[in-house]
């Protein structure tokens, strides 16, 4: 098989934005190589986080990137070399067969965990009654997995902004942060994202910033924790931004010294930030989504209060959350957590990024079939 490849890759969009995350940033990382064509079923979502989206238009090209939206009974091309089913979407039974016939991979890219389990899974065959060959790749956190989704670069790019506190002025001011706001920022008051689910116990997390003594400007993407008053709140002020492309978004998390991420996507971004992080991970039936939790915080570098506090931002325990989560805020705590924070982006940039992972498996299971 020749080094470039053709890939063709489908994504629902379940919860607004994470799964169309994922798949966007993967579709142009790959696309820099080799040919992508992007299925998405939702348009509309997928233009709040790339402003050069038309929802209106059946195919269109973006980033190198060809863009189908992907609706019932549409035209079915022939296949490319590799189909990737994002968080177990099915292609289209006609298209599968398509697949069959042209001697497609078909690759299941699986939700983030890191439970142990994930592996012994990784990169596992997973025989079909249609004949087409198809694996199993699980992004991940260790060497055993397929990894994070990391661009070419990106580090020392995050590097290099966070050196410069004119670059973060200029983004909140283009996202309308009002002037004395950024005043503060610059002369110590902490700058935090609040892009949480619902149920986030946010107003627990301003009496926590509030009981360390920390002057805040919490920024709140429009829609997220519409319980949660925008304005003063004592020496917290919380104001709403606009959502932003993926490019700005990464910039934001780089300006902030705290980020309160949910879902797949913005974890992977925060963990690039090398910042403290509060992940909001997503909810499942019978609380599994706390197993994954407590898997991703055992193998992370954080200190058992800060480990309590993230814990408790998931599983309901208000009590507990705010006077765990103000010692993390404060002294020793929180110098300890911008330090691991920091050493564990780095660990973790060391590793292959999960493109390049996915091109080479592609291109090693491609010769062991021939």
């Amino acid at each position: 098989m020749p080094r470039r490849l053709s890939f063709d890759i489908f994504c629902r969009v379940i919860d607004n934005f994470g799964d169309i995350g994922v798949c966007w940033r993967l579709s142009r990382q790959l696309a820099l190589t080799h040919d992508v064509r992007l299925w998405v079923d939702d348009l509309h979502s997928f233009a709040r986080i790339e402003p050069a989206v038309s929802s209106g238009a059946a195919q269109q090209t973006i980033e190198r990137v060809r863009v189908l939206h992907w609706v019932a009974h549409m035209p079915l091309p022939e296949p490319q070399q590799v189909v990737i089913e994002a968080f177990a979407c099915d292609p289209p039974a006609d298209f599968i067969q398509k697949m069959a016939l042209a001697g497609t991979l078909w690759i299941n890219l699986e939700y983030l965990s890191a439970e142990p389990w994930v592996e012994s899974f990784h990169a596992l065959p997973s025989p079909q009654a249609s004949g087409v060959r198809k694996a199993f790749f699980f992004p991940g956190f260790t060497p055993g997995t397929g990894g994070l989704l990391r661009e070419d670069g990106l580090t020392a790019e995050r590097d290099a902004w966070q050196t410069n506190p004119q670059a973060r002025a200029e983004l909140l001011r283009d996202l309308r942060v009002a002037s004395t706001s950024i005043a503060s920022v610059d002369t110590g008051a902490l700058l935090i994202m609040l892009f949480c689910y619902a149920n986030a116990p946010a107003t627990q997390l301003l009496s926590a910033l509030q009981a360390s003594g920390r002057e805040a400007l919490v920024l709140v993407p429009a829609g997220v924790c519409p319980g949660l008053a925008r304005g003063r709140h004592g020496q917290i002020d919380v104001q709403e931004i606009p959502f932003v492309s993926q490019h700005d978004f990464d910039r934001l998390l780089w300006s902030c010294d705290l980020n309160c991420v949910r879902g797949e996507d913005s974890l992977v971004r925060a963990l690039w930030a090398g910042k403290p992080l509060l992940w909001h991970i997503y909810p499942q039936d019978d609380e599994a989504h706390l197993h994954k939790l407590d898997a991703w915080l055992a193998c992370s570098p954080f200190s058992g209060m800060v480990q309590q506090a993230i814990r408790h931002w998931n599983d309901g325990n208000i009590a507990c959350f705010a006077p765990a989560m103000s010692q993390a805020l404060q002294g020793n705590g929180w110098n300890a957590w911008k330090t691991q924070s920091a050493r564990w982006s780095d660990k973790l940039a060391s590793q292959p990024d999960l493109a390049s992972s996915l091109v080479d498996f592609c291109l090693k299971y491609s010769v062991k079939a021939k």
